[in-house]
């Protein structure tokens, strides 16, 4: 049974030693580096299952590497980051990290993390049975295969987290959906404070879509409620 391999980017040594004693006692293979253009390197040259990155890290740092990570791969993407303010939390969800956690931090709730970000990814990758591979509302196209969206045949570049966001709206138009569903769906664990993170890749995949200029919004906001797919 292949082991699932975790990468640590922290070019704080002790901070990464503790992450990979409590990961490994998980079972996990663990991966480290201090620097982002390891990270990248390792990422390229290996099979790694999930990403635990520091922001302000040597060389490359880890908002440019989770640009790049994006353009090629979908693992679950973790911030670990001494940045607290709420715009380098909003900044790092919004560019394509599936969860920001703050130093200092409790390896217990990091373990839980990690967990529930790898089973929501497996889950994710399993065959999708009965299920339409490509979605279709006038000039909009969605791949479930490809995980490709299109707008008049024009390429649409989505996080994994706006596509999911995405999906799930389409596949289900005219219901809708609250904020605490869509985090549970989308994020695979339990609600808690998640309505600002949802809103704001609510308003980032409305801007890639250019919905704000459209008279017939492809996604609704239901006030009170929460939002459906207009289609």
């Amino acid at each position: 049974m292949k082991l699932i391999s975790i990468l640590i980017a922290d070019d704080e040594e002790e901070i990464a030693d503790l992450v990979a004693i409590h990961l490994e006692q998980e079972g996990y293979r663990v991966i480290k580096v201090t620097d982002g253009q390891e990270a990248i390197h390792v990422i390229q040259s290996q099979s790694i299952d999930l990403v635990i990155l520091d922001i302000m890290m040597p060389k490359i740092d880890g908002y440019e590497v989770t640009r790049h990570v994006r353009e090629q791969y979908n693992m679950p993407i973790i911030f670990l980051s001494a940045k607290t303010s709420d715009f380098d939390k909003v900044h790092g969800l919004v560019i394509g990290a599936d969860d920001y956690i703050t130093k200092p931090f409790t390896p217990i709730e990091l373990v839980a993390r990690v967990n529930a970000q790898l089973r929501r990814s497996m889950k994710l990758n399993q065959p999708i049975i009965n299920s339409k591979s490509v979605l279709e509302y006038g000039g909009l196209m969605i791949s479930s295969e490809q995980r490709s969206v299109s707008l008049y045949g024009e390429n649409i570049e989505l996080t994994p987290k706006e596509f999911d966001i995405l999906y799930l709206l389409v596949s289900h138009p005219k219901k809708v959906y609250n904020v605490e569903t869509i985090f549970q769906q989308v994020w695979g664990e339990a609600y808690f404070e998640g309505a600002n993170t949802v809103m704001v890749h609510i308003r980032t995949l409305r801007k890639k879509l250019e919905d704000d200029k459209r008279k017939n919004k492809l996604i609704k906001t239901i006030w009170g409620v929460g939002y459906t797919f207009n289609g």
